[in-house]
């Protein structure tokens, strides 16, 4: 009786002359089949299905995803389907969502619905058993599901083997997060536990709603020639989190968007955002001996998911399921384009939160462990990130991953390109490599193990050649903490730039006096062609930085010889030992008003630097009015005031080093030879030494100076005295023209500057006059200048 009440049912339900769904309404269908489906046994159902498939791959209609097959009513009323393995993740299709997972070695799986309240009580609210011989093709579990479900999340539970030494950690008792949800909701507050002091409560994602919309009132790319960039790197929370910002949402999307303005009054035009996607900041959550307050990980280095925005990042918190997260996202990079300024996101696809093996099982291992992570034969992480485990990002499974992730943020959220953490570990071999593998055929000599530094990694290769992915911003942090280092020489396909690591180092040397760096000095300043030229690369390949998240500040780099992390509770121990530093003759505050000054000048040589290098030059938040953590380099674990930025400080700041900096900045915007697309040549620059035309590239030389020709500006001369004696300096002979000063760092605000709206200025430059006349100039010691040539009345 079953098999013959099967087979009219399955004609029913597949044959193209009857379709319910074209006849009667959802209600209508539910109670139709409801009524039809409560009157047969479980195992009449299970006969049902599995004759339904069989039908279709009969009659060749349609393949196993495509079939309706005979659909499940489920206690809630809902209608489950079998659902196709494509794509990952929860996807709204018509009248329902299609939710697909991977996961290869489980072998039961079930996925589960919570509402919000649920969640918090850490119930399930509906628990969905998945067939695998219907709900499964190849490695992937998937199911549709009819109806709306707005203010509604969802996970999954998988069984299989928990063998932690064979790599498995299925564990049926855990809900996992899905990689690919857009939104993950555990938490709405930041800095807050959960009931019961919870600090990792159960998490889940947000399921999508075909209601889910967003006005980006047009906006599209604005795809500025990467050569044009000011970049600014900034902490989201840090930005605004600080009283003095005085802000509607301070530490938050919202928050950073009020402040657009000051970016855009500073002259930058392009923001790098530290990490956004969705992490922990309880991660490290308890008391700080050191400080009597709480550590957290503040910096975000250590992520849950990486498709969605950190939701307590955002005012909204856990309303609409994340949703509200994701529009104040999508709000800032709407802003940030009106106001000409592009969105680079710092991602992390090195690590994740779920650490070593006495880590939490979140989603990744518990999904697919010895595929998402490096994994050694007795199944211990491989830790080149430095932070417990490895991400194995040439797996072909985890590299679809990574791809599909950043197209989702360049289509779905509009950002303009991606700063990769540790990047080096992108270019290493996979676990379980192999040819086979990883190109589908064998290739000679395959004796390629686990971990090893690859020629053309083929995630780089599929990110570099993407038709969206490759035609954004890409830089590469070309180092990671299992000593590969790649400056200069990361797999980049001609799109990728790089963190330019020995720019930071030499500039560092050579500004605060050491002999032996004028020569690397030099190279610095034209984009370290040394570096990027023979590999086929451009100046704007080069992003330089004095200062970044890691590290001194820029007024700490001035202030303190040695690091002064004790407040991270950890006995300074941590931080970098080697920061290439000067305290300019006193370590830290308070200081005397001769080292104050110093101080100041030696700030405004390094951004002056910066400004004129060749290369796109970047700037640590805070920088520019002169914050300072105290000499800490390590403030991961700080929610407070070593993070945030002062708009007090800013506003004091205002007429003097921000000034400097701001004018600094649209100097460079309005120098065409500053930006240059090739390595500059002998027949726009001619270098010079305290003689025109005589550098000095000595071991013992502290003097740097150049000419530049310059479409907009005629012609300049710039100077580096890094020497502890003043020196008088000749200048090139031009002939019927007369070099004028315009930058001086030794002079005091506002005549460091002489902008056209100085009163006096022509008194102030006439100073100078009886120097000039004689093509001199004179340099105090520790100082910098830039002259500009005009006719000469």
């Amino acid at each position: 009786m079953a098999p013959a009440l099967a087979m009219s049912s399955v004609c029913a339900f597949s044959s193209s002359r009857y379709d319910p769904r074209s006849c009667v309404s959802l209600d209508n269908r539910v109670s139709f089949r409801a009524a039809f489906w409560r009157n047969i046994s479980g195992n009449e159902k299970r006969i049902l299905r599995r004759l339904a498939i069989v039908s279709v791959r009969a009659v060749g209609g349609t393949t196993l995803q495509d079939s309706v097959g005979i659909e499940d009513v489920l206690s809630s009323g809902r209608i489950m389907s079998n659902g196709s393995p494509e794509p990952l993740g929860a996807t709204v299709r018509d009248g329902g969502v299609n939710f697909a997972i991977f996961s290869n070695g489980a072998t039961s799986a079930s996925l589960c619905l919570l509402s919000l309240a649920d969640l918090d009580a850490n119930k399930v609210t509906e628990r969905i058993p998945l067939d695998p011989a219907l709900n499964k093709t190849g490695h992937v579990w998937h199911v549709f599901l009819e109806g709306d479900f707005r203010d509604m999340l969802y996970g999954y539970t998988f069984d299989g083997p928990f063998c932690p030494q064979e790599g498995n950690y299925f564990d049926s008792s855990r809900i996992l997060v899905d990689p690919y949800a857009k939104a993950v909701v555990s938490r709405g507050e930041y800095g807050v536990p959960g009931t019961g002091g919870n600090c990792w409560p159960q998490m889940a994602g947000m399921i999508p709603s075909s209601h889910d919309e967003f006005d980006w009132e047009g906006d599209l790319p604005l795809s500025y020639p990467q050569r044009d960039f000011i970049i600014y790197e900034m902490h989201v929370r840090g930005f605004t989190q600080h009283d003095s910002s005085r802000t509607r949402n301070p530490g938050t999307y919202l928050g950073v968007t009020e402040k657009l303005d000051h970016l855009k009054e500073l002259g930058i035009n392009c923001i790098e955002l530290m990490p956004c996607h969705e992490f922990n900041e309880l991660e490290y959550f308890g008391d700080n001996l050191a400080t009597g307050e709480k550590r957290y990980n503040f910096w975000g280095y250590s992520t849950v998911n990486f498709f969605s925005p950190m939701i307590r990042y955002s005012s909204a918190g856990l309303e609409k399921c994340g949703l509200g997260a994701i529009n104040e996202f999508k709000y800032l990079v709407r802003e940030a384009h009106k106001r000409g300024i592009e969105v680079l996101l710092d991602v992390v696809f090195n690590h994740t939160a779920e650490g070593n093996e006495r880590g939490p099982v979140l989603s990744f291992r518990g999904l697919a462990n010895s595929v998402y992570y490096m994994i050694a034969p007795k199944g211990e992480f491989y830790n080149y990130s430095g932070c417990g485990n490895t991400f194995n990002c040439n797996h072909p499974i985890v590299r679809q991953f990574i791809v599909d992730c950043l197209r989702y943020w360049v289509t779905e959220m509009h950002v303009d390109g991606f700063r990769f953490d540790l990047a080096s570990i992108m270019t290493r071999a996979s676990s379980l490599w192999d040819a086979i593998n990883v190109y589908g055929k064998p290739i000679e000599s395959d004796s390629i193990t686990m971990g090893t530094p690859l020629s053309y990694p083929p995630l780089i290769e599929m990110l570099s050649d993407d038709p969206i992915l490759g035609k954004v911003k890409l830089i590469a942090e070309a180092w990671d903490a299992g000593g590969l280092y790649q400056v200069g020489k990361f797999p980049h396909g001609g799109v990728w730039s790089e963190w330019n690591g020995q720019y930071r180092d030499v500039v560092r040397q050579f500004i605060k006096g050491t002999d032996g760096f004028a020569g690397a000095f030099a190279k610095c300043l034209c984009g370290s062609p040394d570096l990027y030229q023979d590999g086929g690369r451009k100046p704007w390949h080069s992003i330089n930085f004095v200062c970044a998240h890691d590290g001194f500040t820029l007024a700490d780099l001035v202030s303190y010889n040695n690091k002064n992390n004790l407040s991270n509770g950890e006995n300074n121990n941590d931080g970098e030992n080697h920061n290439h530093s000067w305290n300019c003759g006193q370590e830290g505050e308070p200081a005397t008003l001769t080292v104050k000054r110093l101080r100041k000048r030696q700030m405004k040589n390094f951004f002056l630097c910066l400004m004129v290098s060749q290369g796109v030059p970047m700037i640590l938040m805070g920088d520019e009015y002169g914050h300072s953590k105290g000499g800490n380099n390590n403030t991961y674990c700080h929610d407070n005031h070593l993070n945030y930025f002062r708009w007090d400080q800013k506003e004091e700041a205002s007429e003097d080093w921000f000034r400097f900096c701001r004018l600094m900045t649209q100097f460079r915007r309005q120098c065409e030879s500053l930006g240059l697309d090739e390595f500059p040549t002998g027949e726009r620059l001619q270098w010079h030494g305290l003689l025109p035309g005589n550098p000095d590239w000595s071991e013992t030389s502290r003097f740097v100076a150049f000419s530049q020709r310059d479409a907009a500006k005629g012609e300049m001369y710039v100077a580096f005295n890094a020497g502890h004696l003043p020196a008088t300096v000749g200048l090139p002979a031009r002939p019927g023209q007369r070099w004028e000063p315009l930058v001086d760092t030794a002079r005091a605000a506002p005549y460091d500057f002489l902008a056209d709206d100085i009163a006096h200025r022509e008194l102030a430059a006439g100073h100078l006059a009886h120097f000039l006349d004689a093509n001199l100039y004179p340099m105090l010691s520790y100082s910098s200048v830039i002259l500009l040539l005009r006719p000469d009345p």
